[in-house]
């Protein structure tokens, strides 16, 4: 007989197992529809360029509104505030399936959908990480986040796959359609959670105010602000989504069904390092050096995917690239949702957001404006060189990311 394999704590949780759900499948959705974006812009207007403007309207939306969104998530029910953004996100998906299955989507339309998705996501993502210190013991926080990277990369795993597959059968507009029934799922979900309530302060404060004291958090807070520099720096230069439906349709030559493999092997690269990143946020006291050296690494991965002369190798490229970006951003994440206090947390996911998540697209901007002077493979192999030189900067120097033991202080002072 077998012995029955036992289950990480966390996973015995029975509203943090909802919630993980629930977060798979809308995950799944909103990958597959970003994904379908990119390629839609680009076959509408065949410019690099003007594909990389779906990264600007999720920069302008992220940076423009993520204080609000992290000041209401301190404020409001955050599963309120999640069904909230997750209803708006759920009509524009809406919308845009609608007018691509009837043949009347122009590229406009696609990017103006990116902003309002964007727009209600920043209102979302703050209150998504906030809740989940609600749903476990602080001990269990790490492990959570752990679980929940990979299963986020799950659903970039599988959302890119099945949008390919989707555009194939019929176009983007089925993939949007999808897209919609899994905010709908999540609106449910969030509705049979139990959270305790949030304390409230004894002074009530404007909204200004409260944004206000979540940057001075910040400014005290040496290793918060050095892992957002770290991670901003890292994602403008190595930003390759962009460059994805160029260097299959164009280069590798492998179409739109290719154009879903390649989309979605960074985040199998991401489901096989599980192990390794679960490991290490549980017991490797140099989770700073490990960042740093996953960092440089995936700059590497980077290179070798943009000279990639063959399908399989491009493959292989995106898989490693998956893992390292797998392990550096489990860490980062658990630091900063480790080293916040609950009433906060809202307002310092939501800065914290502006750099992981505004990162990325404003490197679609940038790589994606690069790539259409140098071509996508110069573009690609140009930002990964700058990307190990940063993460090479913070291993030379004594620095709190170098010196990071996994282990933060209790002392929120």
């Amino acid at each position: 007989m077998f012995g029955r394999v036992a289950l990480p704590e966390v996973m015995r949780n029975r509203d943090f197992n909802l919630y993980w759900a629930g977060v798979v499948a809308s995950q799944i959705g909103t990958r597959g529809t970003v994904a379908a974006n990119f390629f839609q812009v680009y076959d509408l207007t065949g410019s690099i360029a003007y594909t990389g403007l779906v990264g600007a309207a999720q920069a302008v939306a992220l940076v423009v509104l993520s204080p609000l969104g992290g000041a209401l998530a301190d404020r409001v029910d955050r599963r309120r505030l999640l069904q909230g953004a997750q209803t708006v996100a759920l009509l524009v998906a809406g919308l845009l399936a609608w007018l691509t299955l009837t043949g009347n989507a122009l590229a406009w339309h696609v990017v103006l959908s990116v902003v309002l998705t964007t727009a209600a996501a920043t209102f979302d993502q703050p209150a998504r990480q906030a809740l989940i210190p609600a749903l476990v013991p602080r001990n269990q926080i790490a492990q959570a986040i752990a679980l929940l990277n990979p299963s986020r990369e799950l659903a970039i795993l599988l959302g890119p796959l099945m949008s390919g597959l989707l555009i194939t059968v019929d176009g983007p507009g089925l993939m949007y359609a999808v897209d919609t029934a899994t905010y709908a799922l999540l609106v449910v979900i969030l509705a049979l959670l139990r959270t305790p309530p949030l304390p409230r302060p004894e002074e009530r404060r404007t909204v200004v105010q409260s944004i206000m004291e979540g940057a001075r958090y910040i400014g005290h807070r040496p290793l918060i602000y050095t892992l957002m520099s770290l991670d901003l720096a890292a994602t403008v230069f190595s930003a390759y989504r962009v460059l994805l439906p160029a260097l299959a349709v164009d280069v590798l030559q492998v179409g739109s069904t290719g154009y879903g493999i390649l989309s979605a092997a960074p985040s199998a690269g991401a489901l096989l390092a599980t192990y390794s990143v679960f490991r290490t946020v549980e017991r490797s006291t140099r989770q700073g050096k490990v960042l740093l050296a996953a960092t440089a690494l995936y700059g590497v991965a980077a290179i070798l995917l943009a000279f990639s002369p063959v399908f399989a190798m491009a493959i292989v490229a995106a898989l490693l690239l998956g893992g390292f970006d797998a392990m550096a951003t489990t860490i980062r994440h658990a630091a900063v949702q480790i080293d916040t206090p609950d009433e906060i947390r809202g307002r310092v996911t939501a800065f914290y957001q502006m750099s992981s998540r505004g990162g990325p697209a404003l490197g679609d901007v940038v790589v994606g404006a690069f790539a259409g002077l140098v071509g996508p493979v110069v573009a690609l192999s140009v930002g990964a060189v700058a990307t190990i030189a940063v993460a090479a900067g913070f291993s030379v120097n004594d620095n709190v990311v170098r010196s990071y033991s996994g282990m933060v202080s209790d002392d929120h002072a």
